[in-house]
């Protein structure tokens, strides 16, 4: 850093002291040691590299993520920086960006139209500069946005600037290769926009061979992104394979399935109807004459499954759903690691993706870690993305700044040296989770498996403090619950339910449930919401049916997860309506009388702050959190 130019200026000022004379004796030793290094390293190439690489932790900087506070992070720039700096240059190419583009082939089913049988897959590669025949594994990103008019990436040899350039910078110098690919029917892939359909999940399985099985390659691949680029690596993680080539990966706020993004409990997002043809249908339609290849099967009715889903539930629309679902094959075939990375109040990518999948994942003996931070659909370390997406009003305001992980870039070096290299101990298998307040700590499962349940009867336990306990349609009117004020501070974690007795109308209707903090003032900030399409209110995908008016249900509402501490003297208030946040009326719109009773119920997961193992991340110092701590 330039402040400290003086010092070394000073240090190497020409003296007569002992002191002087015994550090140029240092300074020569260093020097012929790092001759000695080299000469060495020429001779025995990777072998000595991951000798001297293993012995990274005697440093001091590979430290327990509670003493990372201590270390010199840079806490003020616009992302995080790993401590440690790699040995490699970039290896130059004929290109400004010192890429390579290269076209992978790949057998597509007939049935999927389009380009098949012949699928082509586009990718772009960086290189580290290491000696002749040392091998290097390979940390890839794959999605729809590399080479679209839509995204400022005029080419996918460009490092994307959202992620690409900062793996190039900070983690290819250690060795690694870094790739970017193409989905299918976008950039310079051929075929159908596929949507994360069969198409998509064999292009990427292709592509990950394929980089695998390359002579600068050691075998072993890691597959990273956020959003789409979040859900590739589930996709890829479905195959599993005899040579196991994909060692682990890091799907940040990324899909488990594309129905699970946008149905919840059968009630449907407003952008549910339109996302296969309306958000990306454009993608990989340029005016050429290879445009047929977008004539898939899927890509045509990807439409009427939306709209069909959503007027008479997901399961009329045939397997197009199952298609894109990946957790169950993931959970069946997949050998390698996954470092899960997910906002607890991205509501693009709703945290319920994460959250109880981390669980299944331990639970299917597949080696796991879990930072879920309170922000939205973002990356750990961005305090000026982070801050602008944050609101006061439990939106992730209050947990500003400490949400900031600028050790997240030197946590990502750490876990491929491990998973893809072998290279010192192996990471963390926890869970690092913040409060809705700022505060973090660690879970070796979430939602924890000791916590005590606490159970509030409505009518009872809460009072109505106003509304009817009728719920119309329009989401005018609905009945409000409150607590009386906690006798002492309450930490909930996990998915809370509230689960109400209610008759309809007519066989339909819907409820979205809020649950929020309330001071002393009814001043209240947001904790979780929750929301049912009342034909699935026994929960999962099937229908139910009943007779309206005389014969009552049990609407068995799960909340999106949430982490949250709860102040002594504040109440806990519960609002019923028929929609919210982003969501569509329901299509089977009806009135619902809710019963208050021992059958309606909000249930509550909390645990005891002293049972828990709380840290503090190096501090953020950037401009944006100090004004935040004004």
């Amino acid at each position: 850093m330039p402040e400290e130019e003086p010092i070394i200026a000073e240090l190497l000022e020409p003296t007569n002291s002992s002191a002087t004379k015994e550090f140029n004796l240092i300074l020569g030793g260093t020097l012929a040691i790092s001759m000695i290094f080299l000469f060495l390293s020429a001779l025995f190439g990777d072998a000595l590299v991951n000798m001297v690489a293993e012995d990274k932790e005697a440093s001091g900087v590979r430290v327990p993520v509670w003493e990372r506070y201590t270390l010199p992070y840079e806490t003020d720039g616009d992302f995080g920086v790993a401590l440690e700096v790699g040995p490699y240059a970039l290896l130059p190419t004929e290109n400004e960006w010192n890429s390579t583009h290269h076209f992978v082939e790949y057998t597509l089913p007939i049935e999927e139209g389009g380009a098949a049988p012949n699928g082509l897959i586009s990718l772009a590669v960086w290189l580290p500069d290491v000696p002749d025949g040392m091998q290097v594994p390979v940390i890839a990103e794959s999605g729809p946005y590399f080479q679209e008019a839509s995204v400022e990436t005029p080419s996918i040899e460009v490092p994307g600037s959202w992620l690409g350039q900062m793996f190039i910078d900070q983690i290819l110098p250690h060795g690694y290769a870094f790739a970017q690919i193409s989905v299918s029917g976008t950039g310079r892939s051929n075929h159908c926009m596929d949507l994360m359909g069969n198409a998509e999940q064999l292009g990427n399985d292709a592509a990950v061979r394929w980089l695998a099985e390359q002579p600068w390659s050691n075998g072993a691949v890691a597959l990273i992104g956020k959003s789409y680029d979040g859900s590739t690596p589930w996709q890829a993680a479905m195959f599993g394979s005899e040579h196991d080539y994909l060692k682990t990966i890091v799907p940040i706020s990324g899909l488990i399935g594309v129905k699970e993004l946008m149905w919840k409990n059968g009630s449907s997002e407003a952008r549910a109807p339109i996302m296969h043809n309306g958000v990306y249908g454009s993608y990989g339609i340029d005016g050429d004459e290879e445009d047929y290849q977008n004539l898939c099967p899927d890509y045509i009715i990807g439409p009427g499954t939306g709209v069909s889903a959503y007027m008479f539930g997901s399961e009329v629309a045939g397997d197009y759903w199952a298609e894109r679902y990946f957790l169950d094959r993931v959970l069946e075939n997949y050998k390698g690691s996954v470092y899960l990375i997910q906002g607890m109040h991205d509501w693009n990518v709703d945290p319920h993706m994460a959250v109880p999948t981390i669980n299944r994942l331990i639970d299917a003996g597949i080696e796991a870690r879990g930072l879920f931070g309170q922000w939205d659909h973002d990356y750990p370390d961005r305090p000026v993305q982070l801050d602008d997406r944050s609101d006061l009003g439990g939106r992730g305001g209050e947990a500003f700044p400490e949400m900031i992980r600028f050790d997240w870039m030197q946590d990502m070096l750490e876990w491929f040296d491990y998973y893809l290299k072998g290279i010192g101990d192996q990471p963390g298998q926890w869970i690092e989770i913040q409060s809705n307040q700022g505060s973090w700590r660690i879970e070796d499962r979430y939602p924890p498996a000791d916590a005590n349940e606490l159970v509030f009867e409505l009518g009872a336990d809460m009072i109505n403090i106003a509304g009817t306990t009728t719920v119309l349609p329009d989401a005018s009117s609905g009945p409000i619950w409150e607590t009386e004020p906690l006798t002492e501070d309450m930490h909930i974690a996990g998915m809370p339910r509230v689960h109400v007795e209610v008759t309809t109308a007519s066989l339909g209707g819907q409820l979205y449930a809020l649950l929020e903090d309330c001071d002393n003032q009814s001043n209240c900030i947001h904790l979780g919401h929750a929301i049912m399409d009342l034909r699935y209110h026994a929960g999962g995908d099937d229908i139910q049916t009943w007779t309206p008016v005389v014969e009552s249900i049990n609407a068995k509402m799960e909340f999106f997860a949430m982490d949250a501490e709860v102040s002594a003297g504040h109440v806990l208030r519960l609002s019923l309506r028929s929609t919210g946040e982003d969501y569509l009326p329901a299509s089977t719109s009806s009135v619902v009388f809710v019963e208050e009773g021992a059958s309606s119920t909000l249930q509550l997961d909390t645990f005891e702050p002293a049972d828990r193992r709380y840290f503090t991340p190096p501090v953020c110092t950037h401009e944006r959190c100090l004004q935040a701590a004004l």
